[in-house]
């Protein structure tokens, strides 16, 4: 089989199209598998790391409001749905599968125009504008929320890597512990806002160390690359990961908060954790209930809203809890957070919640529509050999 994979410009869309090309080649080693993308987005760096083929479509933006761009839009798409046939044709697609942004519409278009099933993974609960479009193309429509408003679509869950989804965190929660500095015996919390950090986390939960720490609690936060947490010495750990801009806090059997710009390995960091604070990306939302932990989700206050809607049927289901960007301050953390950190039951309760809520096999959902697609359009195409 020939896959064409088609998503980018932020790890929302790529990293469940990398997670989707490893399970198609778990399931047969021979699958080739394409994925398109644009020069700028994050896939030409993950996709040739990840061992997969690339083709590069050029990126066409949907302009907002009336502008020289809108006028050469009819151009610049038509060069772009060139590209992906030619890369479809290239690979002798048959089928596409497409995780929306830039890219994804050009992909669909050309799919559409050579007859190839297509396949349409949605991430947020709210979907994008690539999505929509290609899920008038076809039936075979997945999202991963509940409730997200696409004409069809089955409820798969989300592609995620087999380093979170066979995570066992009490088999591994002594050695992140250690790995990262800090003590078995405590509640610890990590804070983190996505690969390019959340400023609001990073000032609230600096100005909340003392507070934290007073109640015995121990942090370990990911800030953000550039970003750091005003008022911590230099790490001095061996961490699970290059801790340049990192720095550690309290000493003197006082728990400790640890700050890292960055992390790889973020299964070991939800090892480590008890309960977590961040934003509420798909991506963030599917891991955490994956491996069944309590969340405060902080919705990125800007976009389209969709961190909210993500999060919302984890927290009905028990999950979690919603605080608004502007309401995660200080007094919310002493007057809200710090009593839930320091109840276990009500932790143990939410986290079994979070994990009842978690689908573990969205990669293996995806998978098998895939199949069904090719399996469903193979009768056509050879009705339409015949004529």
């Amino acid at each position: 089989m020939s896959v064409i994979l088609a998503g980018g410009g932020s790890t929302g869309h790529v990293a469940p199209l990398l997670a989707l090309a490893d399970c198609l080649r778990r399931r047969d080693p021979g699958v080739r598998v394409t994925a398109l993308g644009t020069a700028e987005g994050l896939e030409a760096r993950l996709v040739p790391e990840a061992g997969l083929p690339f083709a590069v479509v050029p990126r066409v933006p949907l302009p907002r409001r009336p502008s020289a761009d809108l006028g050469r839009l009819p151009w610049r798409l038509r060069a772009a749905i060139a590209a992906a046939s030619r890369a479809m044709e290239e690979a002798a697609a048959q089928v596409v599968v497409g995780f929306g942004g830039y890219v994804s519409t050009p992909a669909y278009l050309a799919a559409r125009r050579l007859g190839l099933p297509i396949v349409v993974h949605e991430q947020n609960a709210r979907p994008g504008l690539a999505n929509r479009l290609g899920a008038r193309f076809t039936p075979y429509v997945a999202t991963t929320f509940p409730g997200t408003p696409l004409r069809g679509a089955r409820v798969l869950g989300m592609p995620l890597r087999q380093q979170i989804t066979t995570l066992d965190r009490g088999a591994r929660r002594d050695e992140a512990l250690a790995g990262f500095g800090l003590e078995s015996r405590r509640t610890t919390l990590l804070v983190f806002g996505g690969s390019l950090g959340a400023q609001r986390l990073n000032v609230t939960f600096g100005q909340s160390r003392d507070l934290l720490g007073d109640a015995g609690v121990q942090v370990l936060h990911v800030t953000g690359r550039g970003k750091t947490v005003e008022g911590l010495a230099d790490a001095s750990t061996d961490l699970f990961a290059d801790l340049s801009g990192g720095g550690a806090y309290g000493s003197g059997g006082r728990p400790r908060y640890v700050a890292v710009e960055y992390l790889d390995r973020m299964d070991l960091a939800y090892a480590a954790a008890d309960a977590v604070v961040c934003r509420a990306g798909a991506g963030t939302v599917c891991e955490i209930t994956t491996v069944g932990l309590p969340a405060a989700y902080v919705p990125l206050p800007i976009g389209n809203g969709e961190q909210r809607l993500n999060a919302e049927p984890v927290v009905e289901a028990g999950g979690g809890l919603l605080v608004d960007d502007a309401q995660c301050t200080p007094q919310w953390v002493r007057e809200t957070l710090l009593p839930l950190l320091t109840d276990p039951g009500e932790l143990a309760a939410m986290s079994k919640a979070a994990g009842a809520f978690g689908i573990t096999d969205g990669d293996e959902r995806l998978a098998d529509l895939v199949d069904l697609a090719v399996a469903e359009a193979s009768p056509a195409a050879e009705r339409r050999s015949a004529r």
